[in-house]
């Protein structure tokens, strides 16, 4: 059985930095794309930034250059590392996996992870 679970969320003044982890478990992931996404309060999911075992990423229109994208391809496990943090990146941010090419399409993503809270206050 497939299990993401992301970890790493937490509440944080704005300014500050976090870095999120998922581990992924239960099967193969070579292959996979491994991709953030998040949503905020009211609103609907969207694509941050994904990438793939060979480290080539795609980047959404809201990840900027405050956010960064790494994978441990050996632990299966890939991270999001967030700066100067804004109280709009306020979210639940979800981790998820798909078997081929990168897209920022939630619905193209196989697998999910429950979402851990990033909470920035002002």
């Amino acid at each position: 059985q497939v299990q993401l679970v992301e970890s790493g969320g937490g509440l944080v003044q704005a300014g500050g930095s976090l870095r999120l982890s998922c581990a992924a478990s239960g099967r193969s992931f070579n292959g996979f794309g491994m991709g953030w996404f998040r949503q905020p309060p009211g609103k609907d999911r969207e694509f941050l930034i994904a990438i793939r075992e060979s480290g080539n990423t795609l980047r959404g229109d809201s990840a900027t250059g405050r956010f960064t994208i790494s994978r441990d391809n050996a632990k299966n496990t890939v991270y999001l590392q967030i700066n100067d943090l804004k109280p709009e990146d306020t979210a639940v941010y979800y981790c998820a996996v798909r078997e081929g090419s990168l897209t920022n399409s939630a619905r193209a993503y196989d697998y999910w992870g429950q979402g851990t809270q990033v909470t920035v206050s002002s």
